[in-house]
């Protein structure tokens, strides 16, 4: 039995028909799901009682379940939930002044290998569907709706490499921006890669006004392999050629993560080689408070040598942002409560 939320509103609409129901059926049932909230085919109470048989014969609907939720000071939500396998997946929301970001899982643990990231700690069992992506957001959407505030902003940047699982990724982003869906713009869709070049390609070709984020980490192919595996197979040069071609089809500005890792990455002469790798670019560089994960050994860099470090590569001539930490005081690291949980930290 599939879970609904995998459906495209398409599909829906073929299964629709397929039970010899009027197509805007599928709009009701859409409009109940992501409008409605709906926990229950039950509550869809303009649908006759055969068409909600029917649903309950052929669907699940909800594939979480919450295992442990955590709150910062900051007003961050972290969740653990359980999946219908018993696999274990976060979701994270982050409060920003231009509104509510949720942070989704994409795959169940990480082969990435990155040697300062908690995802890694536990390696990749399974793709996630892209059902069980949505129903990340919807978790969190349900939660905000106390609040009469509804989520305004994905990123696909939790555990998981999102194009190491990129048709799932996919559907679940033309889910959440469906005008009978969550509604989210395309602007406010984020997802995030290592590098996986041939997918970056496709990503291209798809001409979507979805945002395109690179964690890039490093500015130089020695220190980037050595940080991330990822490097050896696409270095610098063939990242570089792949990002430039997507900006070029489809005029999109890229986004280049850059976590600041202290005596690590965060010399002047990285910023010289970062400097020179993107500037000219559609592009700005997104530098990011780093979570301790104690058992890699990295430390963060303290707030002045952050500011230092982005007053420098801003005279560069490289538009950066220094991003607010969210979420310090609890397991804010993406893979960091669920390795706990499991007692892998």
């Amino acid at each position: 039995m599939r879970f609904i939320y995998d459906l495209t509103y398409d599909e829906l609409n073929v299964w629709v028909l397929a039970q010899g129901q009027k197509s805007y059926r599928t709009k009701q049932i859409y409009q109940w799901l992501y409008q409605k909230r709906a926990t229950a085919f039950e509550q869809m109470t303009d649908l006759s009682k055969e068409m909600v048989a029917l649903l309950n014969t052929h669907f699940h609907l909800n594939p979480l379940q919450l295992v442990k939720r955590q709150e910062s000071s900051d007003g961050t939500i972290k969740c653990l939930s359980k999946l219908t396998d018993g696999s274990l997946v976060e979701t994270v929301l982050m409060i920003y002044d231009y509104g509510n970001s949720v942070c989704v899982t994409s795959q169940v643990g990480c082969n990435m290998g990155c040697t300062f990231c908690a995802s890694g700690l536990i390696k990749k069992s399974r793709d996630l569907t892209s059902g069980e992506i949505v129903a990340q957001v919807m978790a969190i959407q349900r939660e905000l709706d106390k609040k009469g505030e509804r989520v305004s902003h994905v990123v696909i940047m939790g555990a998981g490499e999102p194009f190491d699982n990129y048709h799932n990724v996919m559907r679940f982003l033309r889910t959440v921006n469906h005008d009978h869906g969550l509604a989210i713009g395309a602007r406010h869709l984020t997802v995030s890669t290592c590098g996986i070049v041939p997918r970056i390609k496709d990503f291209a070709n798809e001409h979507t006004q979805f945002n395109l984020a690179i964690s890039l980490h490093a500015p130089n192919d020695e220190l980037r392999s050595r940080l991330m595996p990822i490097n050896r197979a696409y270095p610098l040069s063939e990242l570089m050629g792949a990002l430039k071609d997507y900006s070029e089809q489809n005029n999109r500005r890229i986004t280049f993560e850059y976590i600041l890792l202290k005596d690590v990455n965060d010399q002047d002469e990285h910023i010289k080689q970062l400097a020179g790798l993107v500037r000219g670019m559609n592009a700005y560089v997104n530098l990011i408070p780093y979570n301790v994960v104690d058992e890699h050994g990295f430390k963060q860099v303290d707030f002045a040598s952050a500011l230092r470090f982005y007053d420098k590569l801003t005279k560069s001539g490289v538009k950066c942002t220094l991003r607010q930490e969210h979420g310090a005081d609890i397991d804010a690291a993406c893979g960091q409560l669920r390795a706990k949980h499991e007692g892998k930290l």
